[in-house]
């Protein structure tokens, strides 16, 4: 029997994209990776700015579109915290508590996980909604997929989490 058939599955859904969140999606893929499983993550909505260029330039068609990346230029230095952001402060705090007990960042975690082999997968159809082209995203990021693929990776898959 082919090694890669035999390893278990890690399906991640990255729907949010708040600091904590990223977090620990990112905590447990790269935990997963490093046991040996094989992990996919999927980006939809929200879970997409997690996997922007931090530049925040989206060349969108249509006001709406325009708007919304106006006022959502996503990236992972730009990720917020779900609960206390306090107008910025509580998410600095945290960057800052994250620095000194030695917690990768974000981009950290994004690479560290793009070493193992953890695949980044962002939604096609989110994708098309929010007007974002394959040159949004940061190097090294999977191809897009639609809920097609997602769902049967997630049906091969010993774990599936949604964040």
């Amino acid at each position: 029997m082919d090694k890669e058939k035999e390893k278990e599955k890690l399906t991640i859904v990255m729907f949010s994209g708040d600091l904590d969140r990223a977090l620990a999606g990112f905590m447990l893929a790269t935990t997963g990776a490093s046991m040996g499983m094989d992990v996919n993550m999927y980006f939809t909505f929200w879970g997409l700015d997690i996997l922007k260029k931090n530049d925040g330039r989206i060349r969108s068609k249509g006001i709406l579109r325009k708007a919304l990346h106006f006022i959502d230029r996503g990236g992972p230095s730009r990720l917020r915290l779900s609960n206390f952001h306090l107008f910025g402060l509580g998410t600095r705090a945290m960057r800052r508590l994250m620095k000194e007990s030695k917690v990768p960042t974000i981009e950290q975690f994004i690479t560290m996980a793009q070493e193992m082999g953890v695949k980044m997968i962002p939604c096609n159809t989110t994708c098309k909604v929010m007007g974002l082209p394959e040159d949004a995203f940061r190097d090294g990021i999977s191809p897009m997929a639609g809920a097609a693929f997602f769902l049967g990776e997630a049906r091969k898959s010993q774990v599936v989490l949604f964040i």
